[in-house]
């Protein structure tokens, strides 16, 4: 039975995954790496400490400075987050979905707190989650399952009982893995890659989720 539903941000509420991409194809252009859309699919739904890792063992450059890097990466993406952001479609009806039913909503995403609170404040979105957690402060980010544990543990919900929707192969996996029914919601480009198939339902847009879907995640055992 679903007792609490988790939902990611960037890329599933928010349409800011495209921005993520761009900075850092802009910012790793600056260290000598040339990165595609392809190869971005190696980093999406990262921690920016753990993209910026990646980059560097891909391909090493001299006198690295991740935090002075992790700062103008974010401070570009706040900037987008406070004046240019937009809600994803069918983010208000999901949200409002979980809320009729009074079913605890939590927020599990990589993305620090300063982000997270930026967007909750923008479209006024606070109020309706119980939990709001960052993977910032675990050790470990997606696709390890730690932000969900811990998202699920502040629920007071056992994990097996908690729904969580997820854009990225990186959210499920870490959502799956933490024993969670999971709906994906992929972006276009990504839709039909066989390896989402571990999703319990795989939507084109949060708005298409319905009572029947509902019913069906709620009896899987």
């Amino acid at each position: 039975m679903i007792k609490s539903v988790i939902f990611d941000m960037d890329g599933l509420l928010l349409n800011s995954e495209y921005y993520w991409q761009k900075m850092e194809i802009e910012l790793i252009s600056k260290v000598g790496i040339d990165v595609t859309p392809e190869m971005q699919k190696s980093t999406l739904g990262f921690r920016t400490d753990e993209m910026l890792r990646y980059w560097f063992n891909y391909k090493p450059w001299d006198n690295p400075d991740f935090k002075k890097m992790e700062q103008e990466y974010e401070n570009s993406v706040l900037d987008f987050y406070i004046n240019e952001s937009e809600l994803m479609d069918g983010a208000l009806y999901i949200l409002d979905f979980f809320k009729q039913k009074r079913v605890p909503l939590g927020l599990a995403s990589s993305s620090p707190l300063l982000l997270i609170n930026a967007f909750l404040e923008r479209f006024n979105l606070k109020s309706l989650f119980k939990v709001i957690c960052s993977a910032e402060h675990e050790e470990y980010g997606k696709p390890h399952p730690a932000v969900f544990l811990k998202t699920a543990k502040l629920l007071e919900t056992h994990p097996a009982s908690c729904l969580a929707f997820e854009d990225s192969f990186f959210g499920l996996l870490a959502a799956k893995s933490a024993l969670m029914k999971v709906v994906v919601v992929p972006d276009h480009k990504h839709r039909g890659e066989t390896r989402l198939a571990i999703a319990d339902l795989q939507l084109d847009n949060l708005a298409s989720f319905s009572q029947q879907d509902f019913e069906r995640l709620n009896n899987i055992t």
